[in-house]
């Protein structure tokens, strides 16, 4: 299986390397607990506290592996600063055209999927804003397609 390279700030390569380093050392301990804990309970057969401890088991599993596939393909994206064009690692304000009327401004950190957090402004680079941004300078506008409909954004800066 090849893996597909895993875009990440240096910030996010070090918080995926947490959370993997605490589902191993921590989490995995006490659901393992709560395992046996399940299993002093009596038959397993009937015990619904023993069922949502392997399913918790099989979430954390699951975390881990995934975890340790992204980290295994990242590419740690250099965040240069101010530039001209948007690229992954830029932060990019834009404001959203509608008619004669603007949007306040918006400022969007063009990361890889791994650790986009759109509430937080972290938008992934194979987003539909995200990949219309890409390449663009300050200025520039592009409409993008949106489930509502066609959405214009203008950029006004690129740090």
């Amino acid at each position: 299986m090849v893996e597909e390279t895993a875009f990440l700030t240096a910030e996010g390569y070090e918080k995926l390397q947490t959370e993997l380093e605490h589902l191993k050392t921590v989490r995995r301990h006490e659901v393992a607990e709560n395992i046996r804990d399940a299993k002093e309970g009596g038959d397993i057969s009937e015990n619904a506290g023993y069922e949502q401890a392997k399913e918790e088991q099989a979430f954390v599993e699951g975390r881990i592996m995934t975890l340790e596939g992204i980290l295994r393909a990242a590419a740690i994206i250099e965040e240069t600063g101010p530039t001209d064009q948007v690229g992954l690692g830029s932060r990019v304000t834009v404001v959203e055209i509608a008619g004669e009327r603007r949007s306040p401004p918006e400022t969007y950190h063009i990361v890889g999927s791994a650790e986009a957090d759109p509430s937080s402004g972290r938008i992934s680079n194979e987003s539909p804003l995200g990949k219309a941004l890409i390449g663009l300078s300050a200025s520039e506008s592009v409409t993008v397609s949106a489930p509502a409909g066609d959405i214009r954004f203008e950029i006004v800066s690129i740090q």
